[in-house]
């Protein structure tokens, strides 16, 4: 009888226990399991769970490749500042530290430059260096900082100008590709002379000449050997530091002319012909407005004239010599403009992206 009586306990049991389990759940405060996930918002300042702050760093740098020391970068992610803003130092680098992982957006600024924008996303734990960011010369004195001097803009310019080599290696320095540039002041004038004479190539140039006039045993009276390459190098090397300062500095100083030739880059093939052939006669004043390149001109006699202290006696036709050479230093401006307006930029990797205009 008992052995019968066993299953209908057990059954009764359960059932029993099972319902005070019940009311008991039902009566006590639930709480998450130890290994639950709370989901809610992150205050300000935290780092979402599981994610670990990171840095972002990188580079600033002029169209030409120069570090850009001084600009300001600010860094905000999609809807809050990130970090404070920076200025980059002497190399051209800005870092931010303990940067929330997301997506961000950099702003940076510089005086005399194009405000530039870049963004991306930042991980988890990531340190992300940035690829150069590269910023273009202010198209117009609107776009620059307001305070900002026209010296400082032009000074900034000229730099980008130095940069400028055709091929990578022949000096481009007096050509302007932002059509907007500011004039130059009489010492960045002479400062642009004096590099352009010092600068390897010319010597390059000059002494190549030299050669080929010995070659051909011009200007006779120098004689051969080295003492005569000597002289003849001399004289070419006068040459060219007279013309370049005469015609690029000291007249455009006095005249208050820009001595650097404006890319025009738009129109007909014929309007950019007939722009470049004026270019040697014509030329944009300090005010901004073209006018008659006596600069050039009177360079171009001046240099021709100076060339009859130096070269031998019997080489020397006064006045003929002098017309003459004023005459090719007139029609070499001609020649090169040509080449500037039509073939030059193609072959020069350090231009600023600026658009040209008429």
């Amino acid at each position: 009888m008992a052995s019968q009586l066993k299953p209908g306990f057990a059954i009764l049991a359960l059932a029993t226990f099972g319902w005070t389990s019940f009311c008991l759940g039902q009566s006590l405060p639930q709480t998450p399991a130890p290994d639950s996930k709370q989901v809610g918002p992150v205050s300000a300042g935290e780092q979402p769970p599981g994610q670990l702050p990171g840095s972002i760093s990188g580079t600033i740098v002029d169209q030409s490749g120069a570090v850009v020391a001084g600009a300001r970068v600010r860094l905000t992610g999609e809807d809050q500042f990130l970090g404070p803003e920076v200025v980059t130092g002497d190399d051209g680098r800005f870092s931010f530290a303990n940067v929330t992982p997301g997506p961000f957006r950099l702003a940076i600024s510089s005086a005399g430059f194009t405000p530039q924008k870049f963004s991306g996303v930042l991980h988890s734990g990531e340190s992300e260096t940035l690829p150069q960011i590269a910023m273009n010369v202010a198209d117009a004195l609107t776009e620059v900082q307001v305070g900002l001097s026209r010296v400082e803009v032009a000074e900034e310019q000229i730099k980008v100008e130095e940069q400028q080599r055709v091929l990578g290696v022949i000096p481009n320095f007096y050509v302007s590709y932002n059509p907007n540039a500011v004039a130059l002041t009489p010492k960045q004038k002479f400062k642009l002379a004096f590099r352009t004479v010092v600068d390897p190539f010319t010597f390059v140039v000059v002494g190549g000449t030299a050669g080929v006039e010995q070659w051909q045993n011009h200007f006779s009276e120098y004689g051969q050997g080295a003492q005569g390459y000597g002289k003849r190098f001399g004289a070419g090397y006068a040459d060219t530091v007279s013309g370049t300062f005469i015609g690029g500095a000291i007249l455009p100083s006095l005249l208050k002319q820009d001595p650097r030739y404006f890319y025009k880059g738009t129109g007909s093939k014929a309007s950019r012909f007939l722009y470049a052939l004026a270019n040697s006669v014509i030329c944009k004043g300090d005010n901004g407005r073209w006018q008659p390149n006596y600069s050039n001109i009177l360079g171009s006699l001046a240099a021709g004239g100076i060339s009859n202290l130096y070269y031998p006696a019997q080489d020397r036709n006064g006045l003929g010599l002098t017309l003459e050479n004023g005459a090719i230093g007139v029609g070499t401006t001609a020649i090169s403009n040509l080449f500037q307006e039509f073939i030059i930029r193609r072959l020069t990797p350090s231009v600023p992206n600026t658009p040209a205009k008429p």
